[in-house]
């Protein structure tokens, strides 16, 4: 093991004490970094701010890679928001995706003791007992049994008891903050617990992935791994060991456009899929959860069904038809959109309802853009920037820095989620694509 890998965790906090404490020491820690850094300009010595970013991110991110669960979970997420983060945190946090600390080897044995009442040696042909990779919610090994290679995810200890502590322990200090009213804020809370407790089902992850699996078998140039229900458990999950690369180590073989484009094209095929046939999407495209292959032009194997969001009826009409040329095109069409939505409310003034008229209907001209093209290169890294300069712009802007309450429908926190990643995904592909 070198030493740039994280060393494994022989325990996790899971009691709201414990977090409640590894939290407050972060915070002094923090707090000392603010010291040191001012102290040193008060001498006249180097420090600056992308030094204490540094010093604060490595502090925060090693917290968070001990606690596990949903506050790594929210980490991970943030990376994804390359416009809200400096630098140094993004850099840090993007870690979530690939590797976090692993659990110790006799952490691994007592899990599969639990469930099994046998060790994962005798469970398996073949167990490596050090984890292939560690993220937020679990760990995965590679085994063998029966010729077969196989995924075995491990779920970390009280990740679910501690998501819903984490959330009770975080919350009042999030609305004394941001100076918002619990009840109005209750739907949005409810709906990130409600997706962050489903990642700890496996029983309900094995469905899902059995079921969409079988619901996409006809796309092109897409693989799912198979699940092994006799092999899974509340806190384990078994699975067919995918051929790939994560998407870093992918590009660094420098893989030819035409196989970046069928891979772009693959998954924006499949998520389209997902959005109006399905309706319900694989609401976690970070690159952590896909497999990347220069075999048969370019093909992409489908991990970790842990968040799915469902689309109800009138969401997907809503979402659908807000992205619809039509509709940027005929302000009292936006409007009543807009309404039906909850970002636009009766009790609003003219100039009100005019400032979100057409601040959304900025947002939706350049988030819909692909979808109003029959072709749509990602290879154009301005796309992005001008998105994330969007992002920048709205919260420059006085009217939405003085809201003190959300709007709109919480059921597009997580569609908003799935198309940010999934534009970056193609971004970092510089695919050429097909998008009517």
């Amino acid at each position: 093991m070198s030493d740039s890998t994280p060393k494994p965790l022989s325990s996790l906090p899971t009691t709201k004490v414990a977090r409640a404490a590894r939290f407050a020491k972060t915070s002094l820690n923090v707090g000392a970094n603010y010291v040191k850094h001012y102290a040193k300009r008060a001498v006249g010595a180097e420090s600056s701010a992308a030094d204490l970013h540094a010093a604060n991110a490595a502090e925060l991110y090693g917290t968070l890679s001990e606690m596990k669960g949903s506050v790594l979970k929210v980490a991970q997420m943030l990376a994804m928001e390359k416009n809200i983060l400096p630098t140094a945190y993004a850099d840090q946090f993007a870690q979530a995706q690939y590797q976090t600390p692993p659990l110790s080897g006799p952490l691994v044995v007592k899990t599969f003791r639990e469930a099994f009442g046998k060790s994962p040696f005798e469970v398996f042909d073949a167990f490596d007992i050090e984890a292939r990779q560690a993220a937020s919610i679990g760990q995965v090994h590679f085994a063998r049994k029966g010729g077969k290679e196989l995924a075995v995810k491990v779920q970390y200890p009280g990740v679910a008891d501690s998501i819903r502590s984490d959330i009770r322990l975080v919350k009042p200090i999030a609305l004394r903050v941001l100076g918002l009213d619990e009840a109005t804020v209750r739907p949005y809370l409810l709906e990130v617990e409600t997706r962050l407790l489903e990642e700890t089902d496996y029983a309900l992850e094995l469905r899902r992935g059995q079921q969409i699996a079988q619901a996409c078998a006809g796309l092109a140039h897409l693989q799912f791994p198979q699940y092994y229900p006799a092999l899974s458990a509340a806190r384990i999950l078994t699975m067919d060991w995918l051929p790939g690369q994560h998407l870093k180590e992918f590009l660094a073989t420098n893989p030819p456009q035409a196989v970046r484009n069928q891979l772009g094209q693959a998954l924006w095929d499949f998520y389209m899929f997902q959005l109006n046939e399905l309706r319900q999407v694989h609401a976690d495209p970070h690159p952590g959860n896909f497999l990347l292959s220069a075999a048969d032009g370019g093909t992409v194997g489908v991990l970790d069904f842990g968040c799915v969001k469902e689309i109800p009826a009138d969401v997907h009409r809503l979402f659908t038809a807000l992205l619809a040329p039509e509709t940027l095109a005929n302000p009292a069409q936006l409007a009543a959109l807009l309404e039906e939505g909850g970002v636009l409310r009766p009790e609003d003034t003219s100039a009100r309802r005019e400032f979100y008229v057409s601040t959304m209907r900025a947002s939706l001209e350049l988030v819909g853009r692909p979808f109003r093209q029959s072709t749509f290169d990602f290879g154009d890294p301005a796309y992005m920037q001008s998105l994330y300069a969007l992002g920048d712009d709205l919260m420059q802007q006085p009217e939405l820095r003085q809201q003190r309450e959300p709007r709109g429908s919480e059921h597009f926190i997580y569609l908003n989620r799935t198309y940010v990643g999934l534009y970056a995904l193609l971004t970092e592909l510089r695919a050429d694509i097909r998008t009517s």
